[in-house]
């Protein structure tokens, strides 16, 4: 039985691309609020404008498309005056809805230690360890260089 070999940087980029492309659609700011909106059951456009607090008509439109389009959401058109129009999340949207729920639990765990992170960067001080623990002062590392000029 011979090695595995590792894959190439041209083989790994080739594969990439493709799921970059895939999880810039899903990971975009409009397209989580969209399948989050949706999450619980058909909703039409209004209720999407009304809910998803800064979009405009146009890029909720755009979104709703390219959602479509990557077949994550159902667009049902009722024959009626005026027309209703309804989209509902498909199962392999349920499964990203699923998957986004996870994230955004991590997220609500880990806020107040991220914020307190970024507060002690901006501050110029180390953030705490993992462990909570400060580094020691004479362990700070350097960050960033003295410009001459």
């Amino acid at each position: 039985m011979t090695p595995a070999r590792a894959p190439s940087a041209s083989e790994v980029i080739t594969h990439a691309c493709p799921v970059r492309e895939v999880l810039d659609r899903v990971a975009g700011k409009w397209s989580v609020l969209v399948i989050v909106a949706a999450a619980h059951g058909p909703v039409r456009f209004t209720e999407l404008e009304r809910s998803i607090e800064g979009i405009s008509r146009r890029m909720l439109t755009l979104t709703l498309r390219n959602l479509e389009r990557d077949g994550l959401l159902t667009r049902t058109v009722f024959p009626t005056v005026p027309p209703r129009v309804d989209y509902a999340l498909t199962p392999m949207a349920q499964e990203l809805h699923r998957s986004l729920l996870s994230l955004t639990d991590w997220a609500e765990r880990h806020r107040t230690a991220i914020a307190a992170a970024r507060s002690a960067y901006d501050a110029g001080r180390p953030p705490p360890a993992g462990d909570g623990i400060a580094v020691p002062p004479s362990r700070e590392p350097v960050r960033g260089t003295a410009r001459q000029g």
